[in-house]
């Protein structure tokens, strides 16, 4: 690629968005790196709430001598059709015809900017940027193809990929090979660059194909798994005892070596210390890796892990939540210490969460080899390629800029593939053996090395006056924090300055209700911390948060005798805080409100049941507070009485996530994700034992099987606001609505993840 640069400013500081013919084609993007590439900025910009500014790649979209418009995603695909979400605000602004669109996927060249997939962000983080872009390659298609037309720029408008005025038009193509193209945007000029009004998007909205389908729908898709090299080999991984701590005594391989295709046995030294006590089985093909590796008896000294269990981790869990000493303060409003001092009445709720994997299709993998110039090429699906590169560079003690990650298809990423740690004892064996080696972990292995959810407790403490009104709620929560151990930059400061906690743990603590006085904190679990790597599971904190805040709120509900919908729509008044501001909260609590009207309405809320059977309700704003998603959620279950079974009927739905960009992958994700909330309500659920989770296949654990899927009704609610994110939010409120709905029906609550009756 090259930029036309003749006219870019020699201030680099600044980013100057710039439009100029190379290689017979147009080219649009930024003309330098944005400041806000490296991690530190990105992580200061996320701590300070600003998500939009350190996410953006240099080029973003081309349009060559034919009029084909290729958009640059530097996003990661693993069935949310981020690639297609993207491409339409780029070519709605542009006015392209859709089905000269297509998408590339591109890797860690440093132009890109900072490279991560996750937390729902990716159109939320694009939106502004690409429909500024988009619309300043629509200036100039209109201005250069005026020009070639004989008419002013303000007769003329760019539609369906080429530019009209009246009865004449010159196509996109035309004007790449003929108009003058090349033109400059400076950072002030792209910022108010006008964007189309919602009522004249041809595309956002509407029903287009998804690019990223038919690939996929004839197996021509390419997934990390399906890489291979001239010359490869196959690792098969020895995972010790305990993810930290363990080292290998000795490794007996006399039983491999009649194995056909066995080569060796390596053990791996890591100098970044990731990965400690590993060693890959070498061999011709996978199979003879797998049947090698079940040969080789390796004796391993392990980590001070060994014994730890889920009893363990919940147990410690809980003394941190009730030591009101622990931990770092995310909310302090008002003074909860005084309202408990005057209470008439308290009341405390504990709610429990257990570890739970990701359980991706495609297991973990990675292909590596080092080229002639001594490069580094890693081969492998991954959501966060700006947080593995460094760690790479430690552990090969190169300069990033020596390792290039390709980027493929993720077979489902769920939150476990923002870590590629199985880049490194590839990218390590890889030199090691001077050839490419691919590594492959069996369903086994990959589980016993996941970055599982980690188990949580919250503990919820209320007050009330002597009329029975509600005073004051603390709450905290305790768990493994996966930000503290692989990305420790985005920790964020406590609201007194007391400490630094991971807000991925703890979002949704600080929800859209008000209260008379709120104050949330944020326990690290050290045990868990030290036991395992705690990772981002699909909502991440807000998975387990919205569980006990929404069950809680619903205990409350139940003691002051009003009924759970009316309860919450009293607290959603958007006063104060919770008024929302523009751009990314427009309307506040007030939205959460509609919503849960809505959902109200819909699903016959306070209707008679048959016996046995209950409706719950929670809400949540999902993902992060500064990026709401209004969900609220209705569940209908029936419980068997006699063997305590759960079945969830229906649940229902109504989004508010602004403008839909495209509407079958924004519905797909939405039910997916709900669909999940089931899963991890009522059938998933591992817990550690000897330092290792138990579940590690699919006899044991067991996701939500098709016999199990409810009816689901979902909606969007109509706007026009600024796109939120969607991946993850409609996930939150399932558990709590199920868990809700079972205590309608049984008068039982439930405050245990999973739910077991």
């Amino acid at each position: 690629m090259v930029m036309n640069v003749k006219t870019l400013s020699k201030d680099v500081s600044r980013r100057r968005f710039l439009v100029g013919s190379a290689n017979a084609g147009l080219v649009m993007g930024l003309g330098a790196l944005l400041p806000g590439c490296s991690q530190e900025q990105a992580a200061s910009d996320l701590a300070a709430g600003d998500m939009t500014r350190s996410f953006s790649p240099a080029v973003w979209f081309e349009i060559d001598a034919h009029g084909a418009v290729v958009v640059n995603i530097a996003k990661a695909e693993m069935g949310q059709h981020v690639g297609t979400a993207l491409a339409r605000i780029v070519a709605d602004e542009l006015g392209a015809a859709w089905d000269s669109v297509s998408i590339k996927h591109v890797d860690t060249d440093p132009k890109w900017g900072f490279m991560v997939t996750g937390g729902s962000w990716s159109v939320f983080t694009s939106w502004a940027m690409l429909s500024q872009a988009g619309a300043a390659g629509r200036t100039v298609l209109v201005d250069a193809g005026a020009a070639l037309l004989g008419v002013p720029a303000s007769d003329c408008v760019a539609r369906g990929g080429k530019v009209s005025a009246g009865n004449q038009s010159v196509s996109f193509a035309e004007i790449v090979q003929k108009g003058d193209i090349s033109r400059s945007f400076s950072e002030e000029e792209l910022a108010a660059m006008p964007i189309k009004p919602a009522a004249k998007r041809d595309l956002i909205g509407k029903p287009v194909a998804a690019l990223d389908i038919p690939a996929k729908s004839v197996g021509a898709a390419t997934y990390g798994l399906d890489v291979e090299l001239p010359g490869m080999v196959y690792a098969h991984p020895l995972i010790p005892p305990t993810r930290y701590g363990s080292s290998i005594l000795s490794i007996d391989d006399r039983a491999a070596l009649e194995i056909p295709g066995y080569q060796r046995t390596i053990e791996i030294n890591d100098p970044s210390k990731l990965i400690q006590g590993w060693a890959l089985v070498i061999a011709d093909s996978f199979p003879s890796a797998m049947k090698a590796a079940a040969a080789i008896v390796v004796d391993w000294t392990p980590g001070p892990t060994a014994k730890v269990s889920e009893s363990d981790l919940i147990a410690e869990g809980e003394r941190l939540a009730n030591d009101k000493s622990t931990g770092v303060l995310v909310v302090d409003d008002g003074d909860v210490a005084a309202a408990r001092a005057a209470a008439a009445k308290t009341h405390t709720g504990i709610y429990r969460t257990a570890t739970a994997l990701h359980f991706t299709l495609e297991p973990q993998n990675a292909l590596v080899e080092f080229d002639a110039d001594g490069i580094c090429h890693v081969h492998a699906g991954n959501q966060w390629q700006s947080l593995i590169l460094p760690q790479l560079a430690a552990a090969l003690e190169m300069p990033e800029s020596s390792i290039v990650i390709h980027q493929y298809y993720l077979g489902g990423g769920f939150g476990r593939r923002l870590y590629g740690d199985q880049m490194i004892p590839a990218a390590l064996a890889a030199r090691a053996l001077g050839k490419p080696v691919k590594l492959v972990f069996q369903r086994e292995e990959d589980s016993r090395f996941d970055c599982t959810r980690s188990a949580s407790v919250q503990q919820f403490d209320a007050s009330f006056d002597a009329d029975g009104q509600l005073t004051g709620v603390e709450h905290a929560a305790a768990a493994g924090w996966p930000t503290l151990s692989m990305a420790p930059d985005f920790l964020a400061d406590g609201v007194d300055g007391n400490g630094k906690f991971d807000t991925f743990s703890v979002s949704g603590a600080d929800h859209w209700y008000s209260l008379p006085s709120h104050r949330v904190r944020a326990v690290n679990n050290d045990l868990a911390q030290k036991t395992f790597l705690p990772g981002w599971l699909r909502a991440v904190g807000p998975g387990w948060i919205g569980w006990g805040v929404e069950s809680f709120m619903d205990e409350l509900a139940n003691l002051a005798g009003v009924d759970p919908v009316e309860f919450r729509l009293a607290r959603l008044d958007a006063a104060g805080k919770n008024a929302g501001s523009a751009p990314t909260a427009v309307g506040g609590a007030a939205r959460l409100a509609a919503a849960l009207r809505d959902v109200r309405d819909r699903s016959g809320w306070g209707r008679e049941l048959p016996a046995g059977e209950g409706m719950g309700v929670a809400v949540c704003h999902g993902q992060e507070r500064n990026m709401p998603t209004w969900v609220a959620c209705v569940a209908h279950v029936a419980v068997d009485q006699s063997s305590k079974k759960v079945t969830v009927k229906k649940l229902w739905q109504s989004i508010d996530c602004g403008t839909v960009v495209h509407p079958d992958g924004a519905l797909a994700q939405a039910q997916g994700a709900a669909l999940w909330g089931v899963s991890l309500a009522l059938h998933e659920g591992a817990a550690f034992k000897d330092g290792q989770v138990a579940e590690r296949n699919l006899n044991t654990y067991t996701p939500l099987r098709m016999a199990d899927v409810p009816e689901l009704d979902i909606r969007f609610m109509a706007s026009s606001e600024m796109p939120t994110g969607l991946g993850e939010p409609p996930l939150i409120p399932v558990p709590p609505a199920i868990g809700n709905a079972i205590f309608a029906a049984t008068g039982t609550r439930a405050r245990n993840l999973p739910i077991r009756l």
